[in-house]
């Protein structure tokens, strides 16, 4: 998206921000989370981004509002608000990337405790048509569904 595409994206979702931060206020004071400046400022750049971004991203835009946040933070900031169900993680879990050798068709289950990930098969997975919504965005190389979850390990500890 071009800058000015971008802005006219985000003065249009200015009532979801007030919204998304209205949430975050009340799901931060009921988990007893401390309501600090920063983590405002942090989760504000999030819920008004149209571009799913990362922690250095945000780390850059919020830093030019509050110098003395730190990279740390940010990422702090953002696994706690995972775990608060205020955003979700796209992509590997934490900051570790996984690599898969298997090239078969194939899809993944995660655990979002341990992050252990494993392999499996779902025929009815694998002929999910892709909307047109998503192919109006570029062409579509391969396709796989990621199941996020608590797996029976992690599960087991909790009992």
């Amino acid at each position: 998206m071009k800058p000015h595409d971008l802005r006219s994206a985000r003065s249009a979702h200015g009532a979801t921000v007030d919204g998304r931060l209205d949430h975050f206020k009340a799901a931060a004071r009921a988990a007893g989370v401390k309501l600090t400046h920063q983590r405002l400022e942090i989760f504000r750049e999030v819920a008004s981004s149209v571009e799913h971004p990362d922690a250095e991203t945000v780390f850059r835009a919020v830093r030019t509002r509050m110098p003395t946040v730190s990279l740390d933070t940010v990422y702090r900031t953002l696994w706690m608000l995972n775990d608060l169900g205020l955003v979700t993680a796209l992509g590997p879990r934490r900051e570790s990337v996984r690599f898969d050798a298997n090239l078969d068709r194939h899809h993944h289950y995660v655990c979002v405790r341990c992050g252990s990930t494993t392999d499996f098969k779902s025929p009815a997975l694998d002929s999910l048509r892709i909307p047109d919504a998503v192919r109006g965005l570029g062409s579509i190389v391969a396709s796989r569904v990621e199941v996020r979850g608590i797996c029976e390990r992690c599960r087991k500890k909790r009992i």
